[in-house]
């Protein structure tokens, strides 16, 4: 018997990242700028990070990286021949595997550049695409994910095969029939429409269960955010859970639901999804739409941001613009911005950023924290609470020393404002109810 083991582990590729520049150029940043206080956008830094980020989420060795000048975009290979040229060269001296190129390419200009570079070329895209199908883990994200997937592939057919030309009889006269790139396309229509009923079918189970957590006196808190801004992190301090937080892009998927206890023994319930990005592919906003529209019935949004990027005020922008995509009529009064990662800020930074809290003129103030060392955090928690209870009914509760259980009840699905105990042992309580717990609790006493 052989002692020799087949090593199976696929080979680490080497990536070359390639920016386009079609934009005008921005004005560089102050030097005088305070760390963490975000600045104008850099491009040239910003867009590679972000591109490298992605790359090593797919365990790809980055060789290479560089910002390419497009003037004007070439339709078929969307860069100038000297450009194509010199990006081949690099290739070659750092003897990449791909090429990344950080933006939508056209079926055409992917083909082309395949041709020209004679490596494999993932557009943005494809890259995030490719992600999202390796951190998939419910049923539900592998559907959106794959829906997501065959959008994207339907228009690339003609540069992933080779043999789609060939015409195939399918009918006994030996007639020519259709092509195979038709009749691909029509599998992958198929295919399509199945992934869409099958979603359809979530949509409507996502729907049934709102109505049955409605019937539940627990507020719904959401945590959004910019992908890498901390939600993970921030989610596990709050609920004390154990969901995965990297810093990588995309670290978690898959929606993820806690108990949340807020100060006054009530609880509510918080959600963490996926984090947004600039230039989410229009397919993945499609696809995830039912878990999106989730988090925008929620009773609260919690916009959570990276404040030690120098880009959150385009993170936050970039955020805002899928929210108000899935929802245009989104209700800015239940959104509350969470100033996070204060803990990377310097003195300087931190005074400047508490300056811009509390002048700043949105319906809810930001809060800042830090996910990581809890500043702040009781606070966030304060506000959430007293966010939450804003449409509930203040009532004046008097309970005998055996009423345990409404005692229990009142203190676990409403807000204690007040308490006091008398000599005979009875309870007084001033509590706040939302309209569902205040019915139950007129069930339990006979008052309804």
């Amino acid at each position: 018997m052989t002692t020799k083991f087949v090593n199976r582990t696929p080979e680490t590729q080497r990536a070359v990242i390639i920016d386009p520049d079609m934009a005008a150029p921005h004005a560089p940043s102050s030097p005088r700028q305070p760390q963490g206080v975000p600045a104008t956008r850099r491009y040239d830094e910003s867009r590679l990070d972000e591109a490298a980020g992605l790359a090593i989420a797919l365990d790809l060795d980055i060789v290479a990286a560089d910002t390419a000048r497009v003037r004007k975009p070439n339709p078929a290979t969307l860069f100038g021949s000297g450009k194509v040229e010199e990006i081949v060269t690099l290739c070659e001296e750092v003897e990449a595997d791909l090429v990344i190129v950080n933006t939508t390419l056209t079926p055409i200009q992917q083909r082309n550049l395949e041709k020209a570079w004679e490596r494999k070329v993932i557009d943005r895209t494809g890259l995030i695409l490719e992600i999202f199908g390796r951190r998939a883990r419910t049923r539900e994200g592998k559907l959106q994910v794959e829906l997501a997937r065959l959008e994207y592939e339907r228009s690339r057919l003609v540069r992933t095969w080779t043999h789609l030309e060939r015409q195939r009889a399918t009918g006994t006269t030996g007639g020519p029939g259709e092509t195979q790139i038709e009749l691909d396309r029509r599998m992958i229509a198929d295919k399509i429409k199945l992934l869409k009923g099958e979603l359809d079918d979530v949509r409507r189970t996502r729907s049934l269960h709102r109505s049955a957590r409605k019937k539940v006196p627990y507020p719904i808190v959401a945590l959004v955010g910019y992908t890498n801004a901390g939600k993970s992190t921030l989610f596990n301090h709050l609920t004390r859970a154990e969901v995965l937080a990297k810093d990588m892009l995309f670290a978690t998927l898959d929606t993820t639901l806690r108990t949340l206890k807020l100060p006054g023994g009530r609880a509510a319930i918080i959600s963490d999804t996926v984090g947004f990005i600039s230039d989410l592919p229009h397919e993945l906003v499609a696809a995830f739409r039912a878990t999106l529209e989730e988090v925008l019935e929620a009773d609260l949004i919690l916009h959570v941001r990276d404040m030690s990027n120098p880009e959150s005020d385009a993170q936050a922008q970039d955020v805002m613009q899928v929210l108000t995509h899935i929802h245009p009529d989104l209700d800015k009064s239940r959104l509350i911005e969470v100033w996070n990662k204060i803990d990377l800020l310097d003195e300087e930074a931190r005074d400047i950023l508490y300056s811009r809290a509390v002048l700043d003129r949105a319906m809810n103030k930001p809060i800042m924290v830090s996910a990581i060392t809890g500043e702040g955090i009781e606070k966030l928690l304060s506000d959430i609470a007293l966010k939450v209870d804003e449409a509930g009914t203040e009532i004046d509760v008097e309970l005998a020393p055996q009423d345990g259980q409404l005692l229990a009840f009142l203190y676990t699905q409403g807000r204690v404002l007040d308490r006091f105990d008398d000599e005979t042992g009875h309870i007084h309580l001033k509590v706040k109810l939302s309209d569902q717990a205040l019915g139950r609790y007129e069930q339990m006493t006979g008052r309804a």
